[in-house]
This record gives C-alpha cells, structure tokens and sequence, in this order.
C-alpha cells in the first residue's frame, strides 16, 4: 500500500490521544475518517496498534515501540512544511552571483556592499561576467540575481524595474563643448566621441538619430566599460555618453560636466532578474530589497 505523511500525521495523533474521537478532533477530520485511517495502519504495521480495554483504546506493545519515533517524524515533517520565521535572514552566512552591468559596478555596488556589510555582514557578493547568456545563467544557477538591462526572455523569469534612466553627454570642463550655452545636434555631431560597448559595438541608437538628421559623428574609441571610458573623457577631449544619475558620483569625483544629448533617444530601464526558484528565499529576498533600497538611493530617488 501506498504511505504518505498523512498517515504519519494520523499515527501521531491516535497513539498520542488513544482515542479515536481525540485524535479526529486534533486533525479536524471525522470520526468515521480516523477510523478508516486506522484500519489502513493495522494493515500497514499488521498490528492492532489500538485495542478496546473497556470503554477506552489501549496501545498494544507494537504501538508503544513506536510512539516515540512516530511522533518524532510526524514533528519533523511539519516543520519540513511550515515557513521559517525563526532563521533571521540578516544573520545568514551565503555567497550570491550577481550578473551586473557595467554603469552598475562603479556606482552602484560600492554602495550595496556597505550596505550589506551593516544589514546583512553574513552575504558576500560575487560577480560574474555580463558574457554570461541571461536566461540559461539564472535558470541553471550559475547567476543568483542579474541587475541591469533586462532583455525579454523566458517568461518564468521574475523581473522587476528599478530605476529609469537618461543618458547625457560627459565631457572635461577644459572641451570646446563646456562653455557652450547649449549643444546642437551639428556641434554634437562634430566632436569626437568614445563608446562603451562590451560586444565592440561602434554605432547605435544615437548615430540612428543622427542619420534621421543626416549627421554622423566620429568614434574614436570603442571601450568595454564606463570606469575606463570616463577617465579617458577625463585626460582629452572627447565626448562619453553616461547615465546622467547613476554615473553622478563618478562624473562629481572626476570633475566632469554632463550636457543634454540633443537627440530625441529612449530612456534606459535598469532592473533586476532573478530565478523561481530563489522567490520564496527570505535572504534571497532580503538581497532583493537592499538592491532595491540602494538602487533608488543612486538615482536620488525619494
């Protein structure tokens, strides 16, 4: 026959009670259901378990081995199914990839580690490559939480917009464009300018609108990521494209000054991704809402 925790459960509480009726009660089930139970335990043990001795049940010695160990089992399956609430997610000791872009690695992180190491001083971060493919890095678990561009994938994928962005030019206050009362598109156009591709990409959505306005600008470095880009903007005269918010301590610490991109380009929508299966994890959680905390302190969000 089959066994289940449910007859565990029930064995529990008929060998605790000694009562058929008791022990309904206790698992909010009827008296003709427990009984029923009961003959399917007789079957199971091929013991009595419970004999009549008068008007009340007695346990036979079968049933007194194992009323201990029962009850035991029952205990720790219960548990097994009830959520934790005692373990503080705050004290966990977990290591967590993260999979973060770039922009996010010199302003962001720094933050939400000092965050973590007074919140959460158990959780240790690690961060892995962005060449790692989105979608099969979080299901097979190689990447725990991505936090970034979020491209469309599998929709099992939790997902959860963070923060939205603008993109500004970024320029040393000694470039020809700082004093300038504002930037056309020509003089925009005209200057040199460095991007930031991990993939090697040269042009994108602003030579696209450059084009519409038949204009094109001059690339005259092609950088895998922000920090190198923005001390390169630093040291010539060249124009890097940043997000105007969370590029804000790093443009301050640099000394460089931001002007409007004088094309019409689509906001940037940072967010973070993550698998099913760490949904219902509290520390998991917990990273979750540091991320979310810190992100929108970056921003200069309320």
């Amino acid at each position: 026959m089959d066994h289940d925790l449910n007859l565990i459960e029930a064995l529990d509480a008929l060998l605790t009670e000694s009562s058929v009726t008791k022990a309904a009660a206790r698992l909010h089930t009827s008296a003709p259901a427990m009984s029923r139970t009961l003959a399917r335990l007789r079957r199971a043990f091929d013991d009595p378990l419970l004999v009549r001795a008068g008007r009340d049940l007695v346990p036979t010695p079968r049933a007194l081995e194992l009323r201990s160990e029962v009850h035991a089992v029952a205990t720790r399956a219960r548990a097994l199914f009830t959520p934790s609430t005692a373990a503080d997610p705050r004290a966990a000791v977990r290591m967590f990839d993260l999979q973060v872009a770039d922009v996010l690695s010199t302003t962001f992180i720094p933050a939400l580690i000092d965050d973590l190491r007074s919140q959460a001083p158990g959780i240790s971060l690690r961060l892995r490559p962005e060449n790692l493919e989105d979608t099969p890095a979080l299901r097979e678990g190689l990447v725990d939480l991505e936090i970034g561009t979020l491209r469309p994938g599998d929709p099992e994928i939790h997902s959860e917009t963070l923060v939205t962005e603008t993109l500004v030019g970024a320029i040393r206050p000694e470039h020809p464009l700082a004093n300038a009362k504002s930037v056309t598109p020509e003089r925009f156009a005209a200057a040199d300018h460095i991007v930031v591709s991990r993939r090697g990409r040269a042009h994108g959505p602003i030579d696209e609108r450059l084009a519409e306005l038949g204009l094109s600008r001059r690339v005259i470095a092609v950088l895998p990521s922000f920090a190198g880009a923005l001390h390169l903007a630093r040291g010539t005269d060249v124009v890097c494209v940043t997000p105007a918010r969370l590029g804000r301590s790093m443009l301050e610490t640099l000394g460089l000054r931001t002007f409007p991109i004088p094309v019409v380009l689509p906001e940037v929508v940072l967010g973070m991704a993550w698998h099913p299966r760490n949904h219902h994890d509290r520390t998991h959680a917990l990273l979750r809402e540091r991320t979310r905390r810190i992100m929108a302190q970056a921003a200069g969000l309320p």
